[in-house]
């Protein structure tokens, strides 16, 4: 069965995508390259698959252009000195920090508001991925500071982006544990109430807590050093006069998109909106609206290309049929071993969503399959809500093509000194896969 799912068509192309990764080739070539490798080797030929490929393309368009207006609102934000002050108000707080016991307390108090802010971009104000271009290029001098390892928060903002989804059933968690999970799960013949998510995906999360404190006290506590010049001038974050009327308008704007994005449900109107205020207060001129948008295509539009291209790979996975073969070789080769077969449920989950990207497109994939054979094992409906929900959400974190994952390296990234795949894709692949899939096996097994 192991020799089954190794020459599986979505196996091998998963590969192939973390290898060419991994040796540097840009990720919307691996995406392709994997994509058509993964086709001819099902059988289905090259026109079949560029035609699948070409199909799913359509699929990530409007994430990609909602990406390229935040891009935008973020660079305009920068504009109006709302985020340089707050680097500033953190420079004067560390250079009156000077003893080691004072910078210890303010390294670990920054790193507890990140991990807030990330938690807090899933359910109080759910905005996901975009509070990162805005608040992290400022803070890339205060980390080069006190000589903050940026793979640590790499894997702290992926932290916040992930676990509150899997356990708290308010904002983007109610989407996936009520709408998606509990959902699919019904569907396909189990009864359960959107009360038991929670309670089934705690085990789950301390997996995720686990992952996060070996990454804060063991993996990346030691200092890193960066290049200051190349933070000071990179275009994310060029000095900016700070005038209170300009700080004003900027938490304005922030203010207007927010509202747009909780009322409307709409990145591109909540970005437009925001933008337009600063136009309206002559902060940003019309003319300056062109160089506002080239600049933030330029840092978030590679985020929605490689999801544009996540979205093909994944309609050629679908097309191949690997992904239903795989999970059919656990129902007729497993027999009553429990432990395996929850093992293998895992494992498979890990392996989709490392090739499309999003644990909310891997359960409707997997629960059809899944759920029957829970229940054909006497797998009680929590353990099924466990093992079906961790199958999705393992490699969301450490997958090349995750927003989990390219939302932090946009914002880390933006003075070119933090590498998607060894600082970002690799760090959080091992500190939370990991982890999560021995906490999901173990919820799998005793709920």
């Amino acid at each position: 069965m192991l020799k089954d799912i190794l020459c599986n068509p979505v196996c091998i192309s998963v590969v192939i995508l973390m290898v060419l990764s991994i040796l540097r080739l840009n990720v919307v070539f691996s995406l392709i390259i994997a994509a058509i490798s993964g086709g001819l080797i099902a059988g289905i030929g090259e026109a079949a698959t560029m035609k699948a490929f070409a199909a799913g393309l359509g699929n990530g368009a409007n994430i990609a252009f909602n990406y390229a207006m935040l891009g935008a609102f973020s660079i305009a934000i920068s504009r109006s000195g709302i985020t340089e002050l707050l680097a500033d108000l953190l420079f004067k707080k560390i250079n009156k920090s000077v003893t080691p016991k004072s910078l210890f307390i303010f390294k670990y108090s920054l790193i507890i508001i990140l991990t807030l802010a990330a938690v807090s971009s899933q359910n109080v104000i759910p905005i996901h991925i975009a509070f990162i271009p805005i608040l992290i290029p400022p803070l890339l001098e205060v980390f080069e500071k006190i000589r903050l390892d940026r793979r640590m928060v790499a894997c702290i903002l992926t932290f916040g982006l992930i676990t509150p989804y899997m356990v708290l059933p308010f904002g983007f968690g109610r989407i996936y544990l009520n709408e998606i999970l509990i959902k699919n799960i019904t569907t396909n013949g189990l009864q359960v109430t959107a009360d038991m998510a929670p309670k089934a995906m705690f085990i789950p999360a301390l997996g995720m807590i686990a992952g996060l404190l070996i990454a804060v006290f063991i993996s990346y506590r030691k200092p890193r050093n960066y290049d200051r010049d190349k933070i000071r001038n990179c275009d994310a974050v060029v000095k900016t006069e700070i005038k209170p009327l300009k700080v004003c308008i900027g938490v304005i704007a922030i203010a207007v998109g927010l509202a747009g994005q909780l009322w409307l449900d709409s990145l591109v109107i909540a970005s437009l909106a925001g933008i337009i205020v600063f136009v309206i207060s002559g902060v940003i001129s019309i003319r300056d609206t062109q160089d506002v948008f080239t600049k933030g295509i330029y840092m978030m539009g590679g985020i929605g290309i490689v999801m544009i291209g996540a979205s093909g790979f994944a309609e050629v996975m679908k097309a191949t049929g690997g992904v239903d073969s795989m999970v059919a070789m656990i129902t007729n080769s497993i027999g009553d071993q429990r432990g395996l077969a929850v093992f293998l449920m895992l494992l498979i989950g890990l392996l989709i969503t490392m090739g499309i990207g999003s644990s909310f497109s891997t359960v409707p994939l997997i629960a059809a399959i899944y759920v029957p054979l829970c229940i054909k094992l006497g797998i009680s409906p929590l353990a099924t809500i466990a093992i079906v929900g961790v199958a999705g959400a393992l490699g969301d974190a450490g997958s090349p093509v995750s927003e989990s994952v390219l939302g932090p390296t946009a914002g880390l990234n933006a003075d070119g000194q933090h590498d998607h795949i060894f600082d970002s894709t690799i760090p959080t692949f091992i500190h939370y896969n990991i982890p999560l899939l021995i906490a999901g096996w173990i919820a799998g097994m005793i709920l």
